[in-house]
């Protein structure tokens, strides 16, 4: 499922990001019939995979292999598109250069960027949809002190599409840490929670100055819907 949403840019530095060349960030989630991903641990495992990419020394390495691409995806329109492999599609998905990043129940391969209508034909024949998963018992609260993506609660989104956001959420955390906090949520794993926000709650949480992904719209909800806060407790 696809997703979009603006990166920041100052007042001073306007950036008019669909004039640049777009790129995406593809995502796989391995779903197989008989054993699928509980939809919770799917959704953090996403979120997951982005940081692990952003992180990477292929990508923060101004001379990294992947350093180039991801500078040119964040210069667009912060696109992701998550879609479905198992089994070979899975296998020959993994052959390509990417990182597979495991939660509980859930895999998920991230990929560095591709430019919007060059998808390499192993990932470009996977299907978006069918991302529909289900949680097999109520999540329990998240552990005090880590970071909760929280979703909007009055919202209705296809698990992949849901996978997407949280990966923006993620992103935007990350784009607010500095260094030194950056380097404790790596080597903590990148632990996270992805948890709907209680009703009576959810205004308070877009009106916090914490991270909050607007979506852009393309796909299943209205352009400039809230979809997640990114409560870091390092930016409260």
């Amino acid at each position: 499922m696809s997703s979009p949403f603006d990166a920041p840019s100052s007042p001073e530095q306007p950036v008019d990001r669909d004039s640049r060349e777009q790129y995406v960030l593809p995502l796989v989630v391995r779903i197989e019939r008989t054993d699928p991903p509980a939809r919770t641990d799917a959704l953090e495992t996403s979120a997951r995979a982005v940081l692990t990419l952003l992180a990477d020394p292929r990508t923060t390495d101004g001379g990294g292999e992947w350093a180039e691409r991801v500078a040119a995806w964040e210069d667009a329109r912060i696109r992701k598109v998550v879609r479905r492999a198992r089994g070979g599609e899975w296998r020959k998905a993994g052959e390509l250069p990417g990182i597979t990043v495991t939660g509980a129940s859930a895999e998920v391969r991230v990929f560095p960027p591709v430019p919007l209508d060059g998808w390499p034909k192993e990932l470009a024949k996977l299907q978006v949809s069918g991302t529909d998963l289900d949680d097999p018992e109520e999540p329990p609260a998240p552990a005090a002190g880590l970071p909760v993506l929280w979703l909007n609660p009055d919202l209705e989104m296809s698990a992949g599409k849901t996978m997407a956001q949280t990966g923006h959420a993620a992103q935007l955390a990350w784009w607010r840490l500095d260094d030194a906090r950056r380097k404790e949520w790596a080597d903590a794993g990148f632990a996270l929670a992805v948890r709907t926000a209680a009703p009576e709650a959810w205004a308070g949480l877009t009106a916090s100055g914490l991270p909050l992904v607007r979506d852009a719209g393309f796909t299943e909800i209205a352009p400039g819907s809230c979809t997640v806060v990114a409560d870091h407790p390092a930016l409260r």
